[in-house]
């Protein structure tokens, strides 16, 4: 009996040690961008895009399995990959499109600050550079411990949603009817709409980020089975705060025949009709959101550009051992900052575009992924399974076709 509870705590200890890096990635995807696709998803649609959430959520943990098992074995980072077996020149298109993307979805962050902090009557002027400087000294100045310990509070401070959500009265037999009878609208929108619902759950910089922070914890195959938990906890809570995100602006906005451009105007529209403390609960956890993310969102970009092109990186490295990791990561801090705080910058326009790009770059990441865990010279006997590639490749056709309907429906009604 006691040896079975001195198993049982050590497993626990060793859990919690290795806790991290897939709860970590999976709460920093609701992130700004990813409160506003959802919001609006909610406050058009109502109910009846949630059933995207149930495909994303298994395809958001088969892809998460992916990046761990291959960083364990391989001990690189998936950029440094694809570099050494697709060549330099493909390296520089794809990573092109993905640093494009990311600057996109980081100043799309420093929006949700600039908007979220309004609410609270706190000028953009005001908390855009003070947050933009607090988050550089955490990851210039700190290290890998204290950030970890810092996102995984954040990633807590995310289920405040559920509140916001409940305080709506949501129709559950509603939602459960949508679920069960899904819906899909043949148009560019509503297509546009559910691509960028997937691209903001499984965002392309999340398995670069996933594979790389699952390195820097220096994980080990003899844990795998605890980073798995890890995943999947990671990914439940991702799905279960999209969820309470469309909910609550489903039961409120929709019902009321609201229209939003952004995750603010849902924190405003929600004072009428769910009273000051759902508006506050929303608009203050799309704060949180968008701190976490502005800050991890550059540091997956400065990452994988670094592993691409063989530079030092890492949070846990000085200035001078990662000059080219820390002047990417700052550069990219400034330019999204800079961007929000220009007059008449188009925001909206931004911020759902890039949930989209998103979204159109993940087959493209995907296709690399699978080839290379399925390559026995860099994963031996560590190679995906059957069901791991079905599902791999249905996603990367679904999301290619998807991609080419949207893109065609505009032509097609000219004609």
């Amino acid at each position: 009996m006691l040896k079975n509870r001195k198993t049982f705590f050590r497993q626990v200890a060793m859990f919690l040690a290795i806790l991290g890096p897939g709860i970590i990635t999976g709460s920093v995807d609701n992130d700004a961008g990813g409160i506003t696709t959802y919001s609006v998803a909610g406050a058009v649609y109502g109910y009846n895009l949630i059933w995207t959430l149930i495909p994303s959520f298994i395809l958001l943990i088969i892809i998460q399995e992916m990046n761990a098992r291959m960083g364990i074995v391989t001990g690189k980072g998936l950029a440094d990959l694809i570099r050494e077996n697709a060549g330099v020149k493909v390296t520089f298109v794809i990573f092109l499109g993905l640093l494009i993307a990311d600057i996109g979805n980081t100043t799309t962050e420093f929006a949700g600050v600039a908007g979220s902090m309004e609410v609270f009557g706190i000028s953009k002027y005001i908390s855009v550079p003070i947050v933009g400087l607090v988050i550089w000294l955490l990851v210039v100045k700190g290290n890998y411990k204290i950030a970890e310990r810092i996102f995984l509070l954040f990633s807590v401070s995310l289920l405040m949603y559920v509140v916001s959500a409940l305080v709506g009265k949501p129709h559950w037999g509603e939602i459960g009817y949508a679920v069960i009878h899904p819906q899909l609208e043949i148009n560019a929108q509503s297509l546009a709409m559910i691509i960028g619902i997937i691209g903001t759950t499984i965002a392309p910089w999340m398995q670069f980020y996933m594979q790389s922070s699952v390195i820097e914890k220096g994980l080990k195959m003899k844990e795998y089975k605890y980073s798995l938990i890890d995943i999947i906890v990671g990914c439940v809570a991702t799905v279960t705060v999209a969820f309470f995100i469309i909910v609550a602006c489903a039961s409120t906005l929709h019902q009321k025949g609201i229209q939003i451009n952004e995750a603010k105007d849902a924190a405003l529209a929600l004072k009428p009709f769910a009273g000051a403390i759902a508006s506050q609960v929303f608009a203050f956890g799309l704060f949180i959101a968008s701190v976490f993310s502005a800050t991890i969102l550059p540091l997956a970009t400065a990452f994988y550009v670094c592993e691409a092109f063989g530079f030092e990186a890492g949070i846990d490295k000085k200035w001078d051992e990662a000059k080219e990791f820390y002047f990417l990561y700052t550069g990219i801090l400034i330019l999204a900052g800079a961007i929000i705080l220009i007059p008449g910058a188009p925001l909206i326009f931004i911020s759902l575009w890039s949930q989209v790009l998103n979204g159109m770059l993940l087959p493209v990441v995907l296709v690399c992924m699978i080839l290379l865990v399925n390559n026995k010279k860099i994963m031996g006997e560590y190679v995906n399974k059957p069901l791991n590639n079905l599902i791999g490749w249905s996603a990367v056709v679904i999301l290619i076709v998807l991609t080419f309907v949207m893109l065609l429906m505009p032509l097609i009604g000219k004609l």
